[in-house]
């Protein structure tokens, strides 16, 4: 089933292929957190450990975060605007920086562990063989199994989304076998007790405050509230249950036991402070396992595969290095042997293109795992976290990191789970409304580039070069739009994606302000998280400025997107779009500066750090749309020449940027060269003497780990099979396909602008089929393969097939 209810059934010439498998692999227990394996059902989640003798299960739930809903406005900021924009016209870049501190709003809250669940099994454990750990991408299960003795012992986990718990499967081949002692702890301020012999409950707080880090402060009555209840299933004539000192439970020789795992907050929206939250944690986790409980673990993993592999499964790659099956079947067999790990190892010497299927196929799975109708967005960790005080607060970051967290969304088929960036700009525009009058006196709605689970909306603070960017809200914005050209959702576009882009528009258009010759700017201005060499100061860094690249590509993007919103909603004559036309030729063009790259800043100021991960001054190619290469050639070599300067080196979100942007200029050979960079891996635990890679549970660093690059790299490759425009109606068929590296090969299930979903196979680098459908009542598109071009027209319900000379040789009824 694709995003639009469509129901795909493979044509019969499909039977013949084999789906490879998708499992990460270990050969031993997790020894750290990135060595575990995360599986989650969008708000909880849980990392699988392994270990024998003792194991651990890590909880989180998306709503546990510090703090209370915050005063996002500063009425003084007025004063220190003016005073900083005086300084820019002056260019007094390094004072104006200094002064734009009297515009820094506070720190966000933080995102907090649930707590554990440990195991602990007879010491006898410790001698074990046969050991074996994997996460199914196909089943998002993690499977453990290893022998003690002549006794096999097997460990199943899953966290269902139908019904809201975590479930673990534990039993042996022989009766009687299965003994363990169960217990729950957090680093929150929290407290166990024992309800009966088969069920458990853990209650706490999270701290209302913003703790200092690295400690853990008094119990704060104020913060959001969680319970964890855990049931037990137990099988077995000989099993029993003892309850120790009213806080653990001892099981005996048992066949099987089952623990379901449900977890709730007090968290009542980012408006309802805690102490006024009428929401029962308990009563609710209570509620959801009594619920699970009436069904069998059998049961509970069928609705779980039903929920899951109705989204992963409708989007399938498979890329051969050649067509010769005896490979195929060497390299399937050698993946079954080797543990995820020396696969990344050896990527190096065999580039083997099935670990870029399972990696793309990974950020799919994770997406899926954290970020659900209903959910929080999926933060800096995606919803794993086992840390008090996690690296960056683990909070949503704007002026990159979330939406490169949402980039797969729409082309991987997985629209469902962009449902909570939707609810979150919408708490963002409440807030950010309150923060745009108030600090910048301007109308319609700003945040910057750092927000929390109560929609922080003010800017940051500690340096202007991260605090200082009113334009988070603006690049959020995007991608409703994005969705529409998508979805053609007019409904969507009418009720919630436009309110949100006209009061978007209405801030930056009082944020323009008249420039120099005929152009609008933006003053204060930054180029996010980079600072520039301020002219005449020998050598003094600043980092405010007037009118950056990226401010003015955001802006443009989103004017473009309110004309283009209004003219289907047959809103154009609104004084807001009327405004918007006259400002758009107003907007300073992208500029290319003496050394041939594009201009980072309005003026070619000398920059310190050459290869700064950011590429903020690249957006309007990837992930905007006002750079192309059929409209802008000049612009591109300027953009690759830029590329080129920046380097390779950077955190592993900065190298899929990286990858999308080469992509989107058609460069097949440094799109792979970046895949290259991506699959290293980081060693676990201490620093490291390089920036990006991967864990080996193939998380992806910073270092440390942050979920981001993950998925950048399934959008990015994505980008290299497949790319659309919705207002030209355009689809560009392998457009960076790396075809000495990956010959042969199929995708199914991408999808186009203008509603369109697209299968494609190659054979010896050259298209060999695309499969089109389309649930609109009739749309005419423009492929592209190459050079060449074809003009088609496409009726709902009908699948038009076409060869690799883009003829159209077979239409038929959609399944």
């Amino acid at each position: 089933m694709d995003g639009d209810g469509w129901v795909w059934v493979r044509r019969p010439a499909d039977d013949d292929e084999e789906e490879r498998p998708l499992k990460v692999v270990f050969d031993s227990p997790a020894e750290h957190f990135t060595d575990a394996a995360p599986i989650g059902n969008g708000s909880l989640g849980a990392m699988v450990w392994g270990s024998v003798a003792s194991e651990k299960l890590q909880l989180n739930h998306d709503t546990l975060w510090t703090g209370v809903p915050g005063n996002y406005t500063d009425p003084n900021a007025p004063y220190a605007l003016a005073v900083v924009r005086k300084l820019v016209d002056g260019e007094k870049f390094v004072d104006a920086t200094e002064a734009a501190s009297g515009l820094f709003g506070g720190p966000t809250e933080v995102y907090q562990p649930l707590g554990d669940i440990n195991l602990e099994f007879d010491s006898s454990s410790l001698g074990y063989t046969s050991y074996k750990r994997e996460l199914d991408l196909r089943t998002a299960t993690v499977c453990i199994s290893y022998n003690i003795g002549e006794v096999q012992y097997s460990r199943e986990h899953f966290c269902s989304n139908p019904h809201q718990v975590f479930a673990t499967k534990i039993s042996a081949n022989k009766s009687g076998h299965v003994s363990f002692t169960l217990s729950l702890n957090s680093q929150l301020n929290h407290n166990v007790r024992i309800t009966n012999a088969n069920e458990m409950i853990m209650q706490g707080t999270c701290p209302g405050r913003r703790p200092a880090l690295h400690h853990n402060g008094a119990n704060d009555a104020i913060g959001i509230k969680f319970a964890t209840a855990v049931g037990l299933q137990i099988g077995g004539t000989s099993a029993k249950v003892t309850i120790i000192d009213d806080q653990k439970l001892r099981i005996d020789a048992a066949d099987w036991v089952v623990l379901l795992v449900a977890a709730a907050s007090s968290f009542d929206g980012p408006f309802v402070n805690p102490s006024e939250s009428k929401l029962n944690p308990e009563v609710a986790a209570l509620n959801t396992l009594n619920i699970s409980r009436n069904a069998t673990f059998s049961q509970l993993k069928a609705a779980h595969l039903e929920d899951y592999q109705g989204l992963f499964h409708r989007v399938t790659l498979q890329l051969s290095q050649a067509s010769m099956l005896e490979k195929d079947i060497l390299e399937e067999v050698d993946h079954d042997v080797k543990t995820t790990a020396e696969r990344i190892n050896s990527f190096r010497s065999d580039e083997d293109p099935s670990l870029v299927e399972l990696l793309f196929q990974y950020g799919r799975y994770l997406l899926i795992s954290s970020s659900r109708p209903g959910t929080q967005v999926s933060n800096l960790q995606g919803i794993w976290n086992q840390d008090f005080a996690p690296a960056w607060e683990a909070s949503p970051h704007l002026n990159i990191n979330l939406e490169m967290n949402y980039w797969p969304t729409l082309p991987c088929n997985l629209s469902e789970c962009q449902e909570p960036l939707f609810d979150l700009i919408g708490s963002l525009a409440v807030n950010g409304t309150k923060t745009a009058k108030v600090n910048y006196q301007a109308s319609g709605w700003v945040t910057h580039h750092v927000t929390d689970i109560w929609a922080k909306s003010s800017a940051y603070y500690v340096d202007a070069m991260y605090a200082l960017w009113p334009m988070g809200g603006a690049w959020l914005c995007t991608h409703l739009w994005e969705n529409y050209q998508y979805s053609l959702d007019k409904e969507f576009l009418e009720k919630r994606a436009y309110p949100l882009l006209e009061g978007c528009a209405m801030f930056l258009i009082d944020w323009l302000i008249k420039g120099p010759g005929d152009y609008l700017e933006t003053n204060p201005s930054t180029s996010p998280e980079h600072p520039f060499i301020a002219p005449g100061t020998g050598g003094h860094l600043a980092s405010v400025s007037y009118s950056t690249t990226m401010d003015i590509s955001i802006i443009r993007e989103v004017f473009l997107a309110v004309i283009s919103s209004a003219e289907v909603l047959g809103k154009s004559d609104t004084n807001l779009v009327e405004w918007i036309k006259k400002a758009l030729p107003m907007l300073p063009p992208v500029k290319i500066s003496k050394d041939d790259t594009i201009m980072e800043w309005a003026q070619d100021f000398e920059d310190p750090e050459v290869h700064h991960r950011h590429l903020s001054h690249l957006f309007g190619l990837y992930p905007g749309h006002t750079i192309t290469m059929q409209k802008n050639p000049e612009v591109c070599k300027a953009v690759a020449n830029s590329l080129h300067k920046r380097g390779e080196d950077g955190p592993g979100w900065s190298t899929t940027w990286k990858m999308a942007l080469w992509a989107r200029l058609l460069n097949s050979e440094n799109a792979y060269r970046m895949i290259l960079k991506l699959i290293t891996l980081v060693p676990p635990g201490g620093k490291v003497d390089f920036e990006g890679g991967l864990y080996t549970n193939l998380w992806t660093a910073h270092p440390p780990f942050q979920i981001d690059a993950n998925f950048g790299f399934t959008a990015a490759i994505a980008e290299m099979l497949l790319q659309s425009t919705h207002g030209d109606a355009d689809l560009y068929l392998l457009p960076a396909l790396p075809r000495e590296k990956w010959p042969k090969g199929y995708v199914k299930g991408l999808r186009a602008r203008g509603n369109v979903t697209v299968n494609i196979s190659w054979e010896k680098g050259e298209l060999q089929e695309a499969t089109v459908w389309s649930s609109n009542p009739k749309c005419t598109l423009r492929l592209h393969y190459g050079e060449q071009v074809a003009m088609v027209t496409v009726l709902g319900g009908n699948v038009y097939r076409f060869n690799g000379g883009l003829q159209c040789v077979e239409t038929y009824m959609a399944p």
